[in-house]
Parts: C-alpha cells; sequence; structure tokens
C-alpha cells in the first residue's frame, strides 16, 4: 500500500479551485454543457458497456471492484448501514458492494445521471434488494448524513466539478462515513510509457470498433489526463473536509483507490 497521507502540499496549478475544476468534452463551454454531454456519451454506449469494460481492461477490472468492496467490508456487512455507489453505471461496483454485504448487510443505492447504464443495472441485479436513482451526483436527492459509506467507480473522474462532487458526497456522509474512489492512475517508468501507447491510442482504436462510437473512448484517454494526481486529489479531499485521507495504487498504478472519513 501507499500511504499518501503526508504527501507534500499540491502545486498551485493543481489546488483546489485551480484551473482543472471537472471533466470537459470538446466544445462544452461550461460545466453544464460538459455534464449533459457526458450523460449522452455514456447512454450512448450503455449497450456494450459492460463487454467494452471487460475486453479492454483484460478482466482486470472484476479485481478492482472487488479489491475495493472487500476493503470496506466493515461497513456493508453491518446491517444498519447505508451505502451508496455514485456514478454507478451498469452497477459493476455495486454489485461487488452487494457481493461483500449478502442479504443480512448495508441497504445499498447506485445512483447515476445515466437512464440507459440504469436500466442496464437493473436488468444485471434483478431479485436482488438493491436501490436504483437517477440522480446527477452534483445535487443529489439525498438527505444530509445519510449514508455510511459512499463508492464512485471509475465516474468520479466525469463530474464537471471534482471540488463540488467532493462537497456533496460530503454531505451525504454520516459522521465518521467513509468514501471510496476508484479510478484511473497513470503508472510510471517503462511500464507507464508501454501503458500511455495502449491507453492512448488502441483502447480507443478498439472501443470505437466495438462499441460503434469514436467519441467515448477518444474522450477517456483525455479525461485520465486530465484528472488530479493523487498527491492533488488528496488535497481537495481535505479541503472538502475529508480526514485521514490516502491513495492505494492497483496493477501498478493503473488504477487506484482514494479513501478518507468525514
Amino acid at each position: 500500500m501507499t500511504d499518501m497521507n503526508e504527501a507534500k502540499p499540491a502545486t498551485p496549478a493543481s489546488t483546489p479551485g485551480a484551473s482543472v475544476p471537472g471533466a470537459r468534452v470538446e466544445a462544452a463551454q461550461d460545466q453544464r454543457a460538459a455534464a449533459d454531454a457526458v450523460r449522452r456519451m455514456f447512454s450512448s454506449i450503455a449497450p456494450r458497456y459492460d463487454l467494452l469494460n471487460h475486453v479492454l481492461s483484460c478482466n482486470v477490472d472484476r479485481y478492482w471492484w472487488w479489491r475495493t468492496a472487500r476493503r470496506f467490508r466493515h461497513i456493508v456487512r453491518r446491517r444498519e448501514a447505508a451505502v451508496l455507489d455514485l456514478c454507478c453505471g451498469t452497477g459493476d461496483m455495486t454489485l461487488a458492494l452487494y457481493r461483500q454485504a449478502g442479504s443480512e448487510g448495508a441497504t445499498i443505492v447506485g445512483a447515476d445521471f445515466a437512464h440507459p447504464m440504469l436500466c442496464r443495472a437493473r436488468q444485471k441485479s434483478a431479485g436482488l434488494p438493491l436501490e436504483w436513482v437517477e440522480a446527477d451526483a452534483l445535487q443529489m436527492p439525498f438527505a444530509d448524513g445519510r449514508f455510511n459509506l459512499v463508492t464512485s467507480a471509475f465516474g468520479f473522474r466525469n463530474l464537471a466539478n471534482y471540488d463540488a462532487g467532493l462537497r456533496e458526497i460530503n454531505r451525504v456522509l454520516a459522521s465518521e462515513g467513509e468514501v471510496a474512489i476508484l479510478d484511473f492512475g497513470e503508472p510510471r517508468g517503462l511500464l507507464g510509457k508501454l501503458y500511455r501507447i495502449y491507453f492512448r491510442r488502441v483502447l480507443p482504436a478498439i472501443g470505437s470498433m466495438i462499441s460503434g462510437t469514436s467519441g467515448p473512448y477518444a474522450y477517456l484517454p483525455a479525461s485520465v489526463a486530465r484528472f488530479p494526481q493523487p498527491e492533488a486529489m488528496l488535497e481537495r479531499m481535505r479541503a472538502a473536509g475529508f480526514r485521514q485521507v490516502n491513495y492505494t495504487p492497483y496493477t501498478f498504478g493503473v488504477a487506484g483507490v482514494y479513501w478518507g472519513k468525514k
């Protein structure tokens, strides 16, 4: 595990409120336009989203979801706990949490603002006691302090405003509640160079071929490059009111989880 709780302060260009407020899509002029573009983008690839995730990650994504869910089983196994999987997409992280919780564990809610994604999630979870809510992560329809754990797997990076998203997560968390944000990273060294070739050239080509649309998979590498580096992300989490913040890289840094407490 890499402990970044004592990381050096971020550089001014990466500090909260600086020039990287959130995801941007080409031609989107403001945050609202960026959010709408992201919603349309992910809605368009919903039918083949799961297949593409597994193919493009060589099935390692299943391990990432499992490892993250297992990290928080001390919460999800509590019957009285409430868990939110934010930007849940087709529900893979939500289902990983449920497998850790079992039928006697926490109440688990999956939320996403792309309706076709939620339709897929409902189909995949038929018969399970999971709740699905269509909601914007920057304006959630949940009461203050409702959840004991909020997770987000490969979705937080797509928010139009990272700091506002962190503040909203903090709002819906109960006192001592925990947050886990699983997302892509960029490995360093020779592996990083090879990975960047795959991620920026090969992956978009395969994704576009299978999905039949080029936009989402051209956007993906750009969104990862735009996302704050771990030290800067942890600084943003502190600014949003989280403590004991930390970062654990997965698979040589290809992905990793940011976590902390309210």
